[in-house]
């Protein structure tokens, strides 16, 4: 299945404010005269335009991560390389994207981890066509 892409666009900047205090719910006190920043969210998620994709989740294999079905993932491809053990990876399998954990198997291979107990992780074999497509370095949802 091939996942939904997007890249964002560049429009006009817009900038809102960032409380220094921090809630654990709810927000800030309107009366609260202390604004950290002002924050542009298309600058806090994209590090790099032009190899920045997001990407709509599907599935529950990451959902103890706090990545559920419909959240989108800010997807890094020039990161691809530079995947390191423990990243959340963008990989294509035998054609198929998907969304995991990168691990190392025992054997020295590859291993696609879950961070949900009801699935299985995916052990990359020799002769599967194996490729870490980009890294994620964000993830947004709405309610």
């Amino acid at each position: 299945m091939q996942p939904d892409f997007f890249r964002p666009e560049t429009t006009t900047a817009v900038k809102l404010p960032l409380f220094e205090s921090k809630v654990p719910a709810g927000f800030p006190s309107p009366c609260e005269p202390h604004v950290k920043k002002r924050l542009n969210a298309h600058e806090y998620l994209v590090d790099q335009e032009d190899a920045t994709y997001f990407v709509s989740v599907c599935g529950l294999s990451l959902v103890e991560m706090g990545i559920l079905p419909d959240d989108i993932a800010v997807v890094n491809k020039a990161l691809a390389t530079e995947a390191k053990i423990g990243n959340v990876i963008l990989a294509v399998i035998d054609g198929e994207f998907t969304l995991k954990i990168l691990a190392l198997g025992d054997d020295g291979y590859p291993l696609l981890q879950v961070a949900n107990p009801d699935m299985q992780p995916i052990q990359i074999k020799e002769g599967m066509d194996f490729q870490i497509w980009g890294v994620v370095t964000g993830i947004f949802r709405r309610l």
